[in-house]
C-alpha cells in the first residue's frame, strides 16, 4: 500500500506530493525523534526515578497500594522505575501504536509484564470498571509531556508535577534581529541610502509560535540584563488544574536602563511536594554550578519577543505579564499598577504585516547582516552598468533595491507567492520605489517578454533564497530559474551568484552526537529494543539522507580540512545528466568522527564568496564558527572509532555524492573507511575502495588537496 506525501522539489521550488511507502510517516516519527536525547538526559532520568520514589513511599505510607498511572509511557522507563520502587501496579498509556508495542516488548524483556499494563490508547479514552482498561483509579500519576515551551504538548490539561516557569527580561540587539527589519544602508555614488521597514512591519507583534533555542550558545555578551531572574507562574499539578486563558503578571525593578525587548525563558519540575528533587532549564551561564547541568536537546529555552521594544529605566517599577492559554505563552511588559485580572493582550500575538510568514527568524537575521549586505553590494558594483536592465529572482529579497540604488537602468523581480507580492509592494512604497521597481507576479517559467518590457536581461541575481528550502541544496532552484528564463537573457548577460559550491568537513560534536547514540541500559532497564527500533527506522531510508541543524548553537571541532564536493556553474543551464563526485576525506586528528557537516558556499563573481556554513575552521580544540543565520545538513555517521585506537582503524571517510538534475536533490552516502599505506598498490584496498579509486583516480595522499 502506498500513502501521499507533501515535499517540496528543489527542482521547481514548489510541494508536491509523492508516493510513499505506507509505513513512510511511521519510520520519519522514530527516526526523527528525541528518545534516543531522553533516554540519554541522566539529569532527567535521576531526577524522575527520585521523584517516582517518593511518590509511592507517600502512598505505601498511607497504607495503601500504589496504583500508577503513567501517561506517555514511550519505552516504559518510568513505568518500570514505579514497579521497582514498589508500585503494586502501573498502567502504561502510549497512544503511539508502534511505541506502545515498542514498550510492550521492553517491559517483558525487562520482566515486568505482571505489573505493567501497556494501553495502546489516547488517556481521554481510557475506560475504568471491571470490563474496562483500568479496574479502578489510579493514585498515583506520572507522566512526562513537557515541551521546550512547556505547555506546548498539552501538559495544562494533562499533568501531576509541580513546575516553575522562570524568565529575564533582557535588551538584546543580536535576538531582536531575529523579529525586525532593521534598517539598511548602502553605499553608492551619490552617497549613503538608507532602506527602511515599513510601519505595518514596525508595529508587528511578530509570528505566534516560540523561538525555542539552545540559550547555552547565546553568549552573555550578545544582551543586557534588564531584570533579576523572576518566577512568573508555578502551577500544582498535584490539584485541579485549569486549561482556561489566563494572564500572571510579576513586578520587578529594572536593574538597568535600555530597551525591553526580549524575554528568555525556560522552567523548573519540582519532583516532589517539598521541592528537594529539582530538575532545571536554565542556560549554564545562569546557574551557580554549571558544571553540573544536563545537556538536552528535548527541552531547550525559550525566547519571546514583546509586541514592541519598551523603554525602561533603572530602578522605575514595572510589571511583566505572562499570558497563556492551553498550549501557547506569550508576554506584555504593562504599567507597574497593572491588576492581575486587568484584560491586557488577551489574544495571542499574530503577524498582520506578511513579513514574518515569509521570513523566518534566521532569515531576519540574515537581512539584517549588514556585513552581508556590503559584501552583496560591492559585488553588484563591480557588474552593474549604467545601462543594466536587473532581473531579481528570490523570495522576498532586497537586492532588487540593492540594484535599484546602485544604479541600475530598470529593475525587475519575480514574486511568486501571494505573500511576497504583499510584503513587497509595502517595502517598496516605504521606501518610495514602488514606481522604479517593477514586480512580476508569477512563476519564473511562466514569463515573457511582455513582462520584461520587450527588455533583455543583462543581470540575473538572487541570493540565492526560497522559502521552501530546508537543505543547503535545495536552494540551487535557482540555477532551475536561471534555465528556465534562459531565452530572455541578453547576449553577455552576467548571473550573479555565478556558481556554487557544496564542502564537507568530519566533526566531532559536543553533545549533539547524543541524539543519535544508542542507549542500551538506561537506569538499570535494558531498552535495546528502542535502539534496534529506532535503527532500523534510520535504515528505511533516513541512515542516507542529511538533515538540518543551526550549527552556531552545536560546538563541534573538525577532524578533517574543509574539503570541497561538487561545483554549480550557473552561467550554463541545469545539465541534463547527474553529476557525481567520488573520494576520501583523510581525518588529520584524533576524535570521534560523529558526521559529516555539508554546507554550499555562493560564489557571486570570481573574489567574492558568501558561505552558507563553515566561517572559521578553528584550530586544535576550538570550535567551528558557522553560519548564524543558516541551517548546514549533518550527515550522522554510523560508527565512530576510537582516538587512541591502533593503526589500521579507520582514519578516513570515503564518499559518493550525487546531484539529481530531474528532482534537485542531492543523494550521498558517507562511510569510515581505512588508512591507505600509498607506498602498496589498489589491492590494499577495500572492493569498493577499488572501483573508487579506478574511477576517480585518486589515492589518499590526493584526497585533502
Amino acid at each position: 500500500m502506498k500513502v501521499f506525501c507533501g515535499r517540496a522539489n528543489p527542482a521547481t521550488g514548489s510541494m508536491e506530493w509523492l508516493e510513499e511507502d505506507e509505513h513512510y510517516d511511521y519510520h520519519q516519527e522514530i527516526a526523527r525523534s528525541s528518545y534516543a536525547d531522553m533516554l540519554h538526559d541522566k539529569d532527567r532520568n535521576i531526577k524522575y526515578y527520585q521523584g517516582i520514589r517518593a511518590a509511592v513511599s507517600r502512598v505505601k505510607d498511607r497504607g495503601q497500594k500504589a496504583l500508577v498511572l503513567d501517561i506517555g509511557t514511550g519505552t516504559g522507563l518510568l513505568s518500570m522505575m514505579a514497579v521497582t520502587a514498589g508500585a503494586d501496579f502501573c498502567y502504561a498509556i502510549e497512544v503511539f501504536k508502534p511505541m506502545a508495542d515498542a514498550a510492550v516488548k521492553i517491559v517483558e524483556k525487562n520482566g515486568f509484564s505482571d505489573k505493567i499494563k501497556v494501553i495502546n490508547k489516547h488517556s481521554t479514552e481510557v475506560t475504568i470498571g471491571p470490563d474496562g482498561d483500568m479496574p479502578c483509579r489510579a493514585n498515583v500519576l506520572i507522566t512526562e509531556l513537557f515541551d521546550t515551551e512547556l505547555i506546548g504538548e498539552g501538559a495544562l490539561p494533562s499533568y501531576e508535577h509541580a513546575h516553575r516557569h522562570l524568565m529575564q527580561l533582557v535588551e538584546s540587539r543580536r535576538m531582536w534581529s531575529w523579529n525586525k527589519l532593521f534598517p539598511i544602508r548602502v553605499q553608492t555614488s551619490h552617497g549613503e541610502q538608507v532602506i527602511i521597514p515599513p510601519v505595518e512591519l514596525e508595529r508587528c507583534p511578530g509570528a505566534p509560535s516560540v523561538c525555542d533555542i539552545q540559550l547555552n550558545q547565546v553568549s552573555p555578551c550578545d544582551f543586557t540584563v534588564l531584570s533579576d531572574v523572576l518566577p512568573m507562574l508555578s502551577v500544582d499539578f498535584s490539584k485541579q488544574v485549569s486549561s482556561s486563558a489566563a494572564c500572571h503578571s510579576k513586578k520587578f525593578e529594572p536593574l538597568a536602563s535600555g530597551r525591553a525587548q526580549v524575554v528568555l525563558s525556560w522552567w523548573d519540575i519540582e519532583m516532589d511536594p517539598e521541592g528537594k528533587i529539582r530538575c532545571t532549564m536554565a542556560p549554564f551561564w545562569a546557574h551557580s554550578n554549571p558544571e553540573e547541568l544536563q545537556w538536552r536537546d528535548h527541552w531547550m529555552q525559550c525566547v519571546y519577543f514583546l509586541p514592541q521594544e519598551e523603554p525602561v529605566i533603572q530602578g522605575l517599577a514595572l510589571c511583566l505579564v505572562a499570558h497563556h492559554d492551553d498550549y501557547c505563552v506569550w508576554y506584555s511588559l504593562q504599567k507597574a499598577s497593572f491588576e492581575r485580572n486587568e484584560s491586557v493582550h488577551p489574544a495571542r500575538p499574530v503577524c498582520d504585516c506578511q513579513a514574518h510568514l515569509l521570513w523566518n527568524r534566521p532569515r531576519f537575521g540574515e537581512l539584517n547582516d549588514q556585513d552581508r549586505t556590503d559584501q552583496y553590494a560591492q559585488a553588484l558594483k563591480t557588474v552593474l552598468k549604467p545601462d543594466s536592465v536587473c532581473l531579481c529572482v528570490s523570495d522576498g529579497s532586497l537586492l532588487s533595491m540593492l540594484a535599484y540604488h546602485l544604479g541600475a537602468q530598470q529593475v525587475f523581480t519575480i514574486e511568486s507567492s501571494a505573500a511576497s507580492q504583499r510584503l513587497m509592494k509595502k517595502i517598496f512604497k516605504a521606501n518610495h520605489l514602488e514606481d522604479k521597481i517593477n514586480i512580476i507576479e508569477k512563476r519564473p517559467e511562466s514569463l515573457t517578454p511582455a513582462d520584461l518590457e520587450g527588455r533583455k536581461v543583462s543581470l540575473l541575481l538572487g541570493e540565492p533564497f526560497f522559502t521552501t528550502s530546508l537543505l543547503p541544496w535545495h536552494n540551487l532552484y535557482f540555477w532551475y530559474v536561471r534555465t528556465a528564463v534562459d531565452q530572455h537573457l541578453g547576449p553577455g548577460a552576467v548571473v550573479l551568484p555565478q556558481a556554487a559550491s557544496l564542502h564537507a568537513v568530519v566533526v566531532e560534536f559536543r553533545d549533539l552526537w547524543r541524539i543519535r547514540s544508542p542507549c542500551g541500559d538506561c537506569e538499570g532497564f535494558d531498552v535495546h529494543i528502542m535502539d534496534d527500533m529506532i535503527k532500523r527506522a534510520l535504515d528505511f531510508r533516513e541512515s542516507k539522507e542529511a538533515e538540518p541543524h543551526p550549527l552556531w548553537e552545536y560546538p563541534c571541532r573538525r577532524l578533517s580540512e574543509p574539503q570541497h564536493i561538487l561545483t554549480f556553474d550557473f552561467r550554463q543551464p541545469v545539465p541534463p545528466r547527474p553529476v557525481r563526485a567520488e573520494g576520501f576525506i583523510e581525518l588529520r586528528r584524533p576524535g570521534r568522527s560523529h558526521g559529516v557537516v555539508l554546507w554550499m558556499e555562493h560564489h557571486l563573481t570570481p573574489d567574492s564568496t558568501v558561505s552558507t556554513g563553515l566561517l572559521k575552521p578553528g584550530e586544535d580544540k576550538e570550535d567551528c564558527c558557522w553560519n548564524p543565520h543558516c541551517k548546514q545538513a549533518v550527515y550522522f555517521l554510523s560508527t565512530t572509532p576510537d582516538p587512541g585506537a591502533p593503526p589500521g582503524s579507520p582514519r578516513t571517510v570515503s564518499y559518493a555524492v550525487e546531484f539529481h538534475p530531474g528532482t534537485g536533490d542531492i543523494t550521498m552516502d558517507f562511510t569510515l573507511s581505512h588508512t591507505l599505506d600509498t607506498s602498496e598498490g589498489d589491492q590494499d584496498l577495500p572492493p569498493q575502495h577499488q572501483a573508487a579509486v579506478q574511477r576517480t583516480g585518486k589515492r589518499l595522499s590526493q584526497s585533502s588537496s
